[in-house]
């Protein structure tokens, strides 16, 4: 799974990242050390607007009645999105791109009691964009909310030793894909979910600070001795 990251970039280096990627004026990126499911996390939605918006991590279904639901769909197995109710038209219709630069994944220790908390970024250190779904739910109050959640795949070969899933980091040339505001079959969207190259990706243990959401600051991404 996937349950916390990072977005530590300001908004000029998401920009060189991202060229194509619309700030609006009021955008207000702050460094986030330590994004834990339930909070707002930047991403990018495919309504053909190409526009940084700010969405509630925590998928939340239209149809559903109660909003806790959210708290249990923070991530999406690729291997079962065309089957489960929850991310079927999502997938289908609704996809995003959430920007990170580094997450966090616990590896559990040979004496099976201790699990260390590690971070994973490219080694190049530059901003990428896990594949994501996206919902905006009613609430009673008829108040949108927009909801996201994270799709997670087989680990590669560094993750593999580490964690059994990984988030789908996408590669560059398929935002473009995965942005496209038509309908698109899950056989066609299916091919873009695949780990990304162990190559290209580095993994550090780090504090146990990292443990508690509250802690949010360059500490948590310190690696440890």
């Amino acid at each position: 799974m996937c349950g916390r990251f990072t977005l530590t970039v300001d908004p000029s280096e998401l920009q060189q990242a991202f060229p194509w990627l619309k700030l609006p004026a009021d955008s207000s990126l702050t460094p986030r050390y330590n994004v834990a499911p339930t909070q707002g996390v930047a991403g990018v939605a495919n309504n053909s607007q190409n526009t940084l918006e700010m969405f509630r991590w925590g998928l939340i279904p239209a149809w559903s009645k109660d909003p806790a639901i959210g708290n249990r769909l923070i991530n999406a197995r690729a291997e079962t999105l065309a089957d489960k109710p929850s991310f079927r038209l999502a997938f289908k219709r609704r996809r995003c791109l959430i920007l990170a630069d580094g997450f966090y994944e616990w590896r559990k220790e040979p004496n099976g009691k201790t699990k260390t908390p590690m971070y994973i970024r490219l080694k190049s250190g530059e901003p990428f964009a896990f594949a994501g779904l996206w919902e905006a739910w009613r609430s009673p109050e008829d108040k949108s909310i927009l909801t996201c959640t994270i799709i997670t795949t087989e680990p590669n070969a560094l993750m593999a030793k580490i964690h059994d899933r990984m988030p789908v980091i996408l590669k560059p040339e398929a935002y473009v894909r995965w942005l496209d505001p038509e309908p698109r079959e899950p056989e066609e969207m299916s091919k873009l979910l695949k780990p990304y190259p162990a190559s290209q990706m580095s993994a550090y243990a780090v504090s146990r600070a990292v443990n508690n959401p509250a802690n949010d600051s360059p500490e948590c991404i310190v690696p440890t001795k």
